[in-house]
């Protein structure tokens, strides 16, 4: 079976690239798929794995292709010039060479190699989503496709709370890893909706991603996207305050009067049996002076994908106290940049760094600068995301997961390409300039000719 589900991924690719080439008008419904794959990959084993460790502690097991890759590849073979003056590029390929020297270092290579792998995936969706990013209508069916996947999990974890599930993680595995993905879909659609949008597939997105934040009872899930709404509202509102903003601010209130008790319910169970500040807590504090020490020792990393095998193997977890249990030695430092220093070193963290800044800057500037152009709306949705992601970063590992790396992509992909497409369409405004003044200067001289005669 798993050579039958390798032919089918791979059989894929032409289809797609097929589908996409014969009916152009159809795109749309790859764009949707763009935004609801990350969501439903997992549930319905739309990938492969060409080189499978499922045993493997890290966070990448394999070299894995899934539909959602095949897809993003097929786009970028039926665009035009994909990668031409691609913004942001940079700061991602930058990334990708600091682990591509953590392949260099490690002491197991091919673990390390499969994060880099991982990477080229993501990157491809956000090159797959950044070519048509900028073009009218596009993003609005990506976020459809969005709006379906929060949908999905939002029932999911209804489902799994209605059956005695404290914290509920949907389709992802972890409540965590769930609620740092749904940050790029709150954010982003919320930005839609501030801008008139008015797409009720739209609302129900939104309204999901919040109550399925709230069923999994995340602290920081919760506490970050939080921020991230308040920043939102607050940026959107500077950006370019209308009675419309206003109204949905005022429907946002009452939507908080639904999730917020939601919420305080979840807290209220999963901390009825031990005080809040408790065990793990205590543990984050061990996990940290583990990962310190592998990065003093290493300071050009020990590796991509190498933290929970270096820190048991070599000692730092018992030395820095993490509990003697499999839960606490089989996963990583709660903390996003140590996390990266002790794999990756300097050079990673820098590297990651500029990898959130970058796109946050950029897209807060474009949004700014250009307060009439629609699509500034949902670039200062995606850059809110991004921001609040990183962030959270401080106080959770989980974004090194390929399933939250393809949403940062998405919304990545979008600041990019209506970066870019600004930029076409100001080339293409100033050459039609020039083309009507040339053929008026042309049409005077004629009539000026025809007076002289």
């Amino acid at each position: 079976m798993r050579i039958v589900g390798i032919l089918l991924v791979l059989l894929s690719i032409p289809a797609f690239v097929a589908w996409l080439r014969s009916y152009p008008r159809q795109r749309k419904w790859a764009y949707l798929c763009v935004g609801l794959l990350p969501f439903v990959v997992s549930a319905l084993n739309l990938d492969a794995a060409l080189i499978n460790w499922a045993g493997w502690p890290g966070y990448a097991k394999g070299i894995v292709l899934s539909l959602l890759d095949t897809l993003a590849l097929a786009i970028l073979v039926t665009s035009a010039g994909p990668f031409r003056k691609l913004p942001l590029a940079g700061v991602f390929l930058f990334y990708l060479f600091a682990v591509l020297l953590s392949v260099a270092v490690s002491t197991l290579p091919m673990s390390s190699a499969f994060y880099l792998f991982q990477l080229v995936r993501v990157f491809l969706v956000f090159a797959a989503v950044a070519s048509f990013a900028g073009q009218p209508g596009a993003v609005r069916w990506l976020c459809f496709g969005l709006a379906l996947g929060a949908t999905f999990q939002a029932v999911m974890t209804i489902d799994q709370r209605m059956s005695g599930a404290i914290q509920a993680a949907g389709t992802m595995g972890h409540q965590n890893l769930l609620g740092l993905m749904l940050h790029f879909v709150t954010l982003p659609l919320l930005a839609l909706l501030l801008a008139g949008e008015r797409s009720k597939l739209i609302m129900m997105g939104v309204f999901a991603g919040l109550v399925a934040v709230a069923l999994g009872a995340s602290r920081g899930s919760i506490g970050f996207v939080a921020i991230g709404l308040a920043l939102l509202f607050l940026l959107s509102l500077v950006r370019r305050p209308t009675p419309h903003k206003w109204k949905i601010v005022g429907l946002a209130v009452l939507v908080m009067a639904v999730v917020v008790p939601i919420g305080i319910s979840s807290f209220h169970e999963r901390f009825a049996s031990r005080p809040i500040y408790d065990g793990p807590d205590g543990e984050r504090l061990a996990f940290e002076r583990a990962a310190k020490a592998m990065w003093n020792d290493h300071p050009m990393g020990v590796g991509a994908n190498q933290y929970v095998v270096t820190a048991n193997a070599d000692g730092y977890s018992e030395r820095a106290g993490v509990t003697w249990s499999y839960a606490s030695r089989s996963t990583n430092v709660h903390n996003m940049y140590l996390l990266t220093g002790a794999e990756l070193g300097w050079i990673g963290l820098a590297s990651l760094v500029l990898l959130f800044a970058w796109p946050v800057l950029r897209g807060l500037h474009f949004a700014f600068r250009y307060r009439t152009d629609p699509r500034g709306d949902v670039v200062l949705g995606a850059s809110v995301a991004i921001l609040v992601t990183a962030l959270h970063g401080i106080v959770e590992w989980i974004f090194v997961t390929g399933h939250a790396q393809y949403v940062f992509a998405i919304s990545m992909g979008i600041i990019a390409g209506s970066i870019r497409q600004h930029r076409r369409d100001t080339a293409a405004n100033a050459r039609a300039k020039r083309r009507r003044a040339v053929e008026a200067r042309k049409t005077l001289a004629g009539k000026a000719s025809v007076a002289r005669g």
